[in-house]
């Protein structure tokens, strides 16, 4: 693979940030797409986000930053979103040129809503992105601690070995560690999956279940991942690595996890719309968890996701967390 690719970041959010401090310490130069053009004039001439990881400093020597899309994914060869799933529908859709010969990394954790597919599969299936052109970023890896440059860890999922290494190469430093798989479709799921599992977790701590609980819950949800990707993906893989199980636990118990803490807002007593409205940033769970139970439903596996159809009866049939809960209590051994 060319080791003088251009790579981009589409995407102005916390990992998207994240994504930018990292790169520019190990390339000479990243384009970055930025959606609000005020924003752009403000990390040019502040050298830091506004909104994300404000006490990060960025090197915009190393930055060519833009709110053009097309300008930006016509220079690199390497796309790279961050794009909340929620919006990447609505972005992507703004690209008139093509990038069916560029490798797209998808940086997302998340469900595009619109279709129901992994973020690998909508571009695959509408951007005609082979899939080997394809790669997922997994953690278990949250930007405030990238930001903080505490050690973290990424596996970088391609189905050609040769992409994934030059990937996990760019991300390395002295605080990422990174390694590959060729578990392409399973890394993005267990990345959907854990953002489901994680507001169950939050809405446990916010019902006031303990410790003891918890970690009744995450066993159970570790379980069901298994269960879930084996059923929509089947390949030899080890639920326990880092990328499956690990994600899932830092998402769950994290005090930086989104996802953890928009389940606690709901589990305290706020509305599915005003937890959002509460929120400055997305919970990518509460779309996955819409498409994951349709997935189920389809398969027939429903009886063997019994946290999935708990998160969905909270969020999407305004079933009453205390009530559900005691019921998924009866399911979990």
């Amino acid at each position: 693979m060319d080791k003088d690719l251009k790579y981009a970041v589409l995407g102005s959010g916390s990992w998207a940030t994240a994504l930018i401090k990292l790169l520019t310490e190990n390339k000479s130069t990243v384009y970055w797409y930025v959606r609000n053009s005020s924003t752009v004039k403000f990390i040019t001439e502040h050298k830091h986000n506004p909104s994300y990881l404000t006490s990060v400093e960025l090197n915009t020597n190393q930055i060519q930053i833009s709110s053009d899309i097309n300008k930006i994914v016509s220079t690199a060869d390497v796309l790279i979103f961050a794009i909340p799933s929620a919006f990447i529908g609505a972005e992507a859709n703004k690209i008139k040129v093509s990038i069916s010969s560029k490798v797209v990394v998808s940086a997302v954790k998340g469900i595009v809503p619109e279709t129901g597919q992994l973020v690998a599969q909508y571009f695959n299936t509408s951007f005609g992105i082979p899939l080997q052109q394809m790669v997922v970023v997994a953690g278990p890896c949250h930007a405030e601690e990238v930001a903080l440059e505490r050690l973290s860890f990424l596996t970088i999922a391609c189905q050609n070995s040769e992409t994934a290494k030059e990937i996990a190469l760019r991300f390395k430093s002295d605080y990422m560690q990174t390694n590959t798989t060729d578990d392409l479709i399973g890394i993005e799921y267990a990345a959907v999956l854990k953002n489901i599992y994680a507001i169950a977790s939050g809405v446990a701590h916010g019902l006031g279940y303990g410790d003891n609980f918890q970690s009744v819950l995450i066993s159970n949800a570790t379980r069901e991942m298994k269960r879930f990707i084996k059923r929509v993906y089947k390949m030899k893989r080890n639920i326990n690595e880092t990328a499956y199980l690990g994600d899932l636990l830092v998402t769950a118990y994290s005090v930086f996890s989104r996802n953890r803490m928009f389940g606690n807002m709901v589990g305290k007593g706020y509305t599915v719309k005003s937890a959002q409205m509460e929120m400055n940033m997305i919970a990518e769970g509460y779309y996955a968890t819409k498409s994951a139970f349709l997935l189920c439903q389809q398969f027939k596996e429903k009886t063997k996701t019994p946290i999935i159809a708990a998160v969905h009866a909270i969020l999407y049939e305004n079933k009453n967390p205390k009530k559900v809960f005691k019921k998924l209590v009866e399911k979990l051994d």
